[in-house]
């Protein structure tokens, strides 16, 4: 008899996952050369059209990169920026964005 909460947990690790993580040293030098005119060198734009990408999430960033590269998600900058990531670029500075500290203070 099959145990469907092993399984489903397993299914969901397997598939809800990054299939690997990036190295945030690679992605903070990436988005020196790339990202850091629009988003900041520390993830924290001064751009009112560019978010801040500091302290966000690893596997958000990684599926919005995929789809500005991709053309799924349209942005008239992203989308040229992204069309020649690779794989391990976009790991790489989803890696860097995530692993950057960030505070909220409440008003």
């Amino acid at each position: 008899m099959l145990r469907p909460m092993p399984l489903l947990t397993a299914a969901v690790l397997l598939f809800c996952s990054p299939a690997f993580a990036g190295d945030a040293a690679a992605g903070k030098a990436k988005a020196s050369a790339m990202c850091a005119v629009c988003h900041g060198n520390d993830g924290l734009s001064q751009h009112p059209e560019a978010p801040n990408l500091a302290g966000q999430v690893e596997m958000y960033l990684t599926k919005s990169l995929e789809e500005f590269r991709s053309g799924k998600r349209q942005n008239e900058m992203m989308t040229v920026v992204a069309k020649d990531l690779s794989d391990d670029d976009i790991a790489n500075l989803a890696a860097w964005y995530n692993s950057i500290p960030i505070t909220v203070k409440t008003p």
